[in-house]
């Protein structure tokens, strides 16, 4: 399964105009609407960890104090800073702020499709193995936990969630996945559905 994601990834690059792709995956009339306002290039890591019991994705809880997000369940990322130098290097470098993972650690794949945030921000999911002998450490300011769910629990579409709500006028379809005590929505949401569709597309 992963070996198959790998190739379906292996050629996949970041966009070059990171806000412009994510705007131009919707309709024109509801980016206008959706997005009235430049959005700001970030980069999140989907970072995927080998387990005796199978592949698991990484995801943190947001610290409820936070401006952006406060107590949801995200990737580790944020926005590409002038001095990262592009959006892999935005990613190692918040993975490490956040959860503590070194790069050396860290095997990028590939790139998933972007994703325009409301909240005003064009997310590029960085897909990324991790190696065994990494460790992880909360920074306490922003992450509240660090948990996995598994590959095989994303990949069952029993367990997305979908319904509707009014975002700036608009009627948008909302995804949404349970997994014990973490109700994962949002662009997290969307994004795991995202690479639920390319585990699948690899398996064609």
């Amino acid at each position: 399964m992963i070996e198959r994601l790998i190739d379906r990834l292996r050629n996949t690059r970041p966009p070059e105009d990171l806000p412009a792709e994510a705007l131009a995956r919707l309709p024109p009339d509801v980016a206008r609407q959706l997005f009235p306002e430049p959005l700001i290039p970030a980069a999140v890591l989907v970072a995927l960890v080998d387990r005796p019991t199978g592949w698991e994705v990484l995801l943190t809880r947001r610290t409820d104090h936070l401006r952006d997000h406060p107590g949801q369940i995200s990737f580790p990322g944020g926005r590409i800073d002038a001095a990262d130098g592009g959006t892999v290097a935005a990613a190692l470098r918040e993975a490490r702020e956040e959860v503590g993972i070194e790069a050396v650690f860290i095997d990028v794949v590939g790139h998933l499709p972007p994703h325009a945030v409301v909240t005003g921000f064009a997310v590029s999911p960085v897909v990324a193995l991790l190696r065994p002998g990494f460790s992880l450490l909360a920074d306490p300011v922003e992450v509240a936990e660090i948990f996995a769910v598994p590959l095989s629990y994303l990949r069952d579409p029993g367990h997305l969630i979908w319904s509707e709500r009014t975002v700036r006028g608009l009627m948008v379809p909302v995804c949404a996945i349970q997994y014990g005590p973490h109700h994962i929505w949002g662009a997290t949401a969307h994004i795991l559905n995202t690479l639920r569709e390319a585990l699948n597309e690899a398996e064609q």
